[in-house]
C-alpha cells in the first residue's frame, strides 16, 4: 500500500519555523516530483505551494513562500521536507505532501498520491 504520511506540523508564534516531513512508503519515489499544498481555513481548494523534482530542482507555483519556504528530499529515505521559516498567521492551513510522476500534475491537477494533511497554526 502506497502511503505519503506528513508529520512536523503544530501551533506556533508569528516569525517561528517549523519543518515539516512527507515519509513515503510502499514504493520508491525516486523518479517522482514531489510537493506541498495547503487548505487554508475556510478554503475548498487546496494552492499548491512548491515541488520538487528527482534531481533536486524546486519550482515555486506561488510568490507568497518564496524567501520563506524551501523544499528538499533524500531519496534514501523516500522522505521530502518543507522548511518553514517566518512564518506568518497567514500560513495557517492544512498542509498536503504530494507526489507525481508528471510536474504538470502540480500545475493542472491529477496527483497521484496524496497524504492526509497536517495541520499548522501561527498565531500573532
Amino acid at each position: 500500500q502506497v502511503r505519503l504520511v506528513e508529520s512536523g506540523g503544530g501551533s506556533v508564534k508569528t516569525g517561528d519555523s517549523l519543518r515539516l516531513s512527507c515519509a513515503a512508503s510502499g514504493r520508491s519515489f525516486n523518479n517522482y516530483f514531489m510537493g506541498w499544498f495547503r487548505q487554508a481555513p475556510g478554503k475548498e481548494e487546496r494552492d499548491v505551494l512548491l515541488s520538487i523534482s528527482w534531481s533536486g530542482e524546486t519550482t515555486y507555483y506561488t510568490d507568497d513562500v518564496k524567501g520563506r519556504f524551501t523544499i528538499s528530499k533524500d531519496n534514501a529515505k523516500d522522505t521530502a521536507y518543507l522548511q518553514m521559516n517566518s512564518l506568518k498567521p497567514e500560513d495557517t492551513a492544512i498542509y498536503y505532501c504530494a507526489a507525481d510522476h508528471s510536474a504538470a500534475a502540480f500545475m493542472y491537477g491529477g496527483i497521484e498520491y496524496w497524504g492526509k494533511g497536517i495541520e499548522v497554526t501561527v498565531s500573532s
